[in-house]
């Protein structure tokens, strides 16, 4: 009984050994502090799973020569703009072709909303009151791509930030010293509070734009030239595909919404299929269409109003009959 008990001591200290001899050769090294800092920080770090160009294809209906031209445009370039109409599936697509880009490594993925009223403060630093012990301090506080960044530093992969709505906030105020960055990718510049900054080698950063809200024409220039911009039309056979599963015939869906988009001949407020995009499509088409296709046909079509008569869901619902 004794001797099994001391064999049971033995083979716990083994597999500790086990355990700690990677660490043990690392010390040994000429630098053993920041070899042993970078095994933790892999042991901590998930790999993603791969997410190929035909997966990333099949999930977002586009074909994969154009997944592939837009995921090459993102590496050159650093950072991208996926452009179009309301309801082209834009941030659904950003999501899918983010998930494709950190695949196999040891990156991530984070999404930021921007807003009319989103500033320097909140995206890169500021000055922001705290109150501490009743008292009330003013210290300089990290913005939100400041905190991404020094997690994509820890990191090998590539790491994706999503800027959703990029085009609804002042991008030049917004983005401050980080105009030149964009550009200049490796450089480093010192921001307002005085130390320097760089954007690390594997961020990538993929905005959405609703032409509906702000065209591209209005983007400034300075800003264009730095990012590519990848245009997202209304994709119909995603949503006939969709709807394959689904048992709902599509097909006088999509006939009416060729025709509305015709109507509008404006390829910045077409109306896109993420509206219809649903598995109760059959129960809901009426509410759908009544309380948001008219509406924004409505305001599109403002001083012709007998465009919207004529796509009025008593004169059209013939054509979606199941």
């Amino acid at each position: 009984m004794e001797f099994r008990e001391k064999l049971r001591d033995i083979q716990r200290v083994s597999r500790v050994f086990e355990a700690l001899y990677p660490l043990v050769l690392i010390a040994s090294s000429d630098d053993p502090i920041s070899k042993i800092t970078a095994a933790i920080d892999d042991s901590d770090t998930d790999i993603l799973p791969e997410f190929s160009l035909e997966e990333c294809s099949q999930a977002c209906g586009l074909d994969v020569e154009t997944v592939n031209r837009w995921s090459r445009a993102i590496e050159r370039k650093g950072q991208a703009v996926i452009y179009g109409p309301p309801g082209t599936g834009k941030t659904f697509t950003a999501k899918l072709l983010a998930k494709h880009l950190t695949g196999g490594g040891d990156g991530f993925v984070e999404l930021i909303q921007f807003h009319p009223t989103y500033a320097y403060e909140d995206f890169i630093q500021g000055i922001r009151p705290k109150s501490k012990d009743g008292k009330l301090t003013y210290p300089l506080v990290q913005g939100r791509f400041l905190d991404f960044c020094d997690e994509a530093r820890r990191r090998k992969g590539n790491c994706v930030l999503i800027l959703d709505e990029i085009n609804r906030a002042n991008l030049s105020r917004v983005f401050g010293e980080l105009m030149y960055l964009l550009e200049y990718r490796g450089e480093s510049i010192p921001l307002a509070a005085g130390e320097r900054f760089s954007i690390p080698e594997n961020v990538r950063i993929i905005g959405t734009m609703n032409t509906a809200d702000r065209s591209i024409a209005l983007v400034d220039h300075a800003l264009r030239r730095r990012f590519a911009f990848l245009e997202l039309c209304p994709n119909y056979e995603v949503l006939e595909k969709f709807h394959s599963g689904t048992g709902y015939p599509a097909s006088g869906l999509v006939d009416t919404l060729r025709q509305v988009n015709k109507q509008i001949s404006d390829p910045h407020y077409m109306i896109g299929i993420s509206f219809f995009m649903r598995g109760d499509l059959k129960d809901q088409i009426e509410d759908i269409w009544r309380m948001e296709i008219e509406p924004y046909l409505e305001e599109y079509f403002f001083d012709q109003s007998s465009k919207v008569d004529e796509f009025r869901w008593n004169k059209i619902k013939s054509r979606f009959a199941a």
